[in-house]
């Protein structure tokens, strides 16, 4: 069966398009709105506990969590060589990149509450808002330096931290402006021309992620 990719463009649900698009798997698209309200319906909420995307159906099982999804992928597939399993040099570095992935979009996420879904914009903390984005700051300094060395988030090559990162980068870039991390700007470049980055973007969909394309700390 075609597998199903609950899916918002624009959202983190795009590091699994891209992943899939990478492994030569186009799935059924099943688009969601945040505004909507439809995300915390019981028809969702079965699919993904917390009401967020992604959710992926595939070989009979629904996985939510995109670094969830990603170690499974890799694992159920390894004839593409985009994980590291377990007694691979670059296991730990690929779990590392997994969930350091995630602690820059938490950072994200909190600015996007205080920017983006606060109903009243003059609830945002500016403080709360200088202090995340500071964090974000700090958290891209490692990548810069990593970028530095070598050209991927792994040494060996592309791998899924690339699917990871290469999203989560971008994302930042709504709150950090990203011409002090040159090298971080020219890898988000290179991940563009990748083809299984822009067949994803050709299935990602209109743009419905609300918000602006970038928010100056203390505007």
């Amino acid at each position: 069966m075609t597998p199903i990719l609950h899916h918002i463009p624009g959202a983190r649900s795009f590091r699994i398009l891209w992943l899939l698009q990478e492994m030569g798997i186009t799935p059924e698209i099943k688009e969601w709105k945040i505004q909507d309200g439809s995300m915390r319906s019981p028809e969702f909420l079965c699919k993904s506990p917390a009401g967020r995307i992604p959710a992926l159906e595939i070989d009979g099982e629904v996985i939510y969590e995109s670094g969830a999804i990603t170690e499974y992928l890799c694992e159920t597939r390894p004839e593409h060589g985009l994980g590291r399993a377990p007694g691979d040099p670059e296991r730990i570095p690929f779990l590392e990149a997994m969930h350091y992935a995630e602690t820059i979009g938490h950072l994200i996420a909190g600015l996007n509450l205080q920017w983006i879904f606060l109903r009243n914009p003059e609830d945002r903390s500016d403080t709360v808002v200088k202090i995340e984005a500071r964090r974000l700051t700090a958290t891209l300094a490692p990548i810069e330096a990593l970028l530095e060395q070598q050209d991927h988030i792994l040494a060996s090559g592309f791998s899924a931290a690339d699917t990871m990162y290469g999203f989560t980068l971008t994302a930042a870039g709504r709150y950090v402006r990203l011409e002090q991390f040159p090298n971080i700007t020219a890898y988000i470049a290179r991940m563009a021309e990748r083809p299984g980055h822009i067949a994803a973007r050709a299935l990602d969909g209109e743009r419905n992620f609300p918000g602006k394309d970038f928010y100056e700390v203390g505007a």
